[in-house]
C-alpha cells in the first residue's frame, strides 16, 4: 500500500544526522507493515497533484502554526479537503491533526493552558490509558462537523479525533522515542519555559505505548483500502 507523507516539518539540523528528517520517523513506525512511502516537502511547497497519487495520507508535525498565513498552508488545506472528498484516508499527527480539522471547518489556537511537552497520558475510547510524547502549544479547541473525540487527556480535550472511517488524527507524537525528545528539549528548550522543560525531564523514564499506534494506525489505513 502506497502512503503519501505530507512533510509539513524540518528535525533541527542538529539531530537530523542521528534521528533522520521527519517523515523518517513514520517509516520507521510503520517499518515491515507492507506500506511503501513517497515524501513530498509541503514545507517547501511541493504538494501531490491529486490525491490518487497515493492510497492514503499521512501528515507530519510542524513548527509552524496552521492559523499563519503561509502559501503552503491554504494550499495544504485545498488538498486535504478534496483528498477527504475523496474518501483516501488520512492520519494526521500534532501540526497535522490541527490542519485537517482546520480544513473541515475546526477552530485552532494557543491554548491558554501553555504548553504539553514529555510523556503524557491520554486516556483512549476504551478507557485505558496510553502514555505518548507531546510537544505542543496549540490545540483543535472546535471540533469539525462529523469529528468524534476517541482520546483526550486533562489538557488536551480532543487529543485524538475520528472522521468516519475517513480520518483518524493525533495530538501527540506517537513516532517520537525518548532519545529524540531529549535531543529536543535541548534544541528548543530557548522557546519553553524552564517549568515545562523541568516536567519533561522529570517523566523521561516513563513507558511509553506509542507503539500501539504502529497497529492502530496500520489497521486503519489498510481496513479502509479493503472497504473501498
Amino acid at each position: 500500500m502506497k502512503i503519501g507523507i505530507l512533510k509539513t516539518g524540518r528535525t533541527p539540523d542538529e539531530l537530523i544526522d542521528e534521528h533522520g528528517d521527519y517523515d523518517a520517523f513514520f517509516k520507521r513506525l510503520l517499518a515491515g507493515r507492507g506500506f511503501e512511502f513517497i515524501t513530498y516537502d509541503v514545507l517547501s511547497g511541493v504538494l501531490p497533484a491529486s490525491s490518487n497519487e497515493a492510497e492514503g495520507w499521512l501528515i507530519t508535525g510542524s513548527k509552524h502554526g496552521v492559523y499563519e498565513k503561509l502559501d503552503w498552508i491554504s494550499k495544504l488545506e485545498d488538498f486535504l479537503r478534496e483528498a477527504f472528498a475523496a474518501g483516501r484516508p488520512i492520519i494526521g499527527v500534532c501540526f497535522g491533526h490541527q490542519i485537517l480539522a482546520q480544513a473541515l471547518g475546526g477552530k485552532v489556537e494557543k491554548f491558554s493552558g501553555g504548553w504539553s511537552v514529555g510523556p503524557t497520558s491520554y486516556q483512549d475510547a476504551q478507557g485505558e490509558d496510553q502514555t505518548i510524547i507531546a510537544w505542543h502549544q496549540d490545540q483543535v479547541v472546535e471540533r469539525p462537523v462529523g469529528a468524534k473525540v476517541i482520546g483526550s487527556s486533562e489538557f488536551c480535550e480532543n487529543a485524538i479525533l475520528a472522521y468516519g472511517d475517513i480520518a483518524l488524527t493525533i495530538q501527540p507524537h506517537p513516532e517520537f522515542t525518548a532519545d529524540f525528545m531529549a535531543g529536543l528539549l535541548e534544541a528548543r528548550r530557548g522557546i519553553l519555559p524552564d517549568s515545562v522543560v523541568l516536567k519533561a525531564q522529570e517523566r523521561q523514564t516513563d513507558v511509553l505505548t506509542s507503539l500501539n499506534y504502529a497497529v492502530i494506525f496500520e489497521d486503519f489505513f489498510k481496513r479502509k483500502r479493503q472497504s473501498s
